[in-house]
């Protein structure tokens, strides 16, 4: 899939959950979102892309999901 479109789509979850009062259970719930119905090889794309430029694209929950619960957003063989 397109590096973009991935990261447009995880945007719009990242703004759908931004509006939680809590900074902290709106990332989790972004992870959560990214784990339940993405599939294992977009979630491994964009895992990919942090360090990246398109990294800077990111929303900064989505960012911090990535980073804070890459264990549980990595898929295992």
């Amino acid at each position: 899939m397109d590096g973009h479109n991935l990261v447009r789509m995880a945007n719009s979850i990242g703004d759908f959950f931004g509006s939680m009062p809590d900074h902290d259970e709106a990332v989790g719930e972004v992870a959560g979102h990214l784990h339940k119905f993405w599939d294992p090889r977009m979630r491994t794309q964009i895992l990919d892309m942090l360090g990246t430029p398109a990294e800077a694209e990111m929303h900064q929950l989505v960012r911090e999901a990535l980073q804070q619960h890459r264990a549980r957003l990595t898929p295992h063989a």
